[in-house]
């Protein structure tokens, strides 16, 4: 997305204090061109969605329940990345639907470079599924030089949530489910160097 397009943000959470919070914060980031809209329910957002597709929807979990709309809506409308408002402990296994998560407790800085993140791979897509993009290429060369995804994030200034979501498409993409077989991949297409990645094969 160009700096001067349009991104429609969608923030749903049933506190009005919280909505109005991430809405602030996102006013004063000046890199893009948001057009905000805060949705107090699911029901709300289901019609929003469906009459005004989002490019990004924060949402908080917690309001979800087991009506996991989080998957239905990455089914049918594919290009929208989902954030979660992370107010209080979230389970992982709820988050891993999500592309990445805010939480109450960031600081504007570090709610801008996760918007970033999300939009810079908007950038880097392409027609052609197989494409990786640089990010995705950075995580590969840390994974193969035996990189945890924690110090992955460290190094990559990322959440370890972001990174995992890397990892899982980059998996995706290249129907590559081994260490090795992503150390020989990196080799081939000089993503790393050999020596680089001794230590990173099992």
């Amino acid at each position: 997305m160009k700096d001067n397009d349009s991104i429609k943000i969608a923030i749903t959470d049933n506190s009005t204090i919280i909505r109005a919070g991430i809405a602030s914060v996102l006013k004063r980031l000046s890199n893009h061109n948001f057009t905000i809209n805060e949705i107090a329910n699911l029901d709300a957002l289901k019609i929003f969605i469906r009459l005004h597709t989002p490019d990004i929807l924060i949402i908080n979990p917690l309001i979800l329940s087991n009506n996991n709309i989080t998957l239905s809506v990455k089914k049918e409308f594919p290009t929208i990345k989902t954030i979660a408002i992370l107010s209080s402990f979230i389970d992982q296994k709820t988050l891993a639907d999500f592309d990445d998560t805010i939480s109450i407790f960031d600081d504007t800085e570090t709610i801008n470079t996760k918007l970033e993140e999300l939009l810079a791979e908007d950038d880097e897509e392409t027609t052609d599924t197989e494409q990786l993009s640089l990010r995705e290429k950075e995580i590969i060369a840390c994974v193969v030089k035996g990189m945890t995804n924690k110090a992955i994030a460290d190094k990559l200034s990322i959440s370890i949530h972001t990174v995992i979501t890397h990892r899982r498409n980059i998996t995706k993409k290249l129907q590559i489910h081994s260490a090795a077989g992503l150390a020989i991949y990196a080799i081939v297409n000089k993503i790393v160097e050999i020596q680089d990645i001794k230590d990173g094969i099992n």
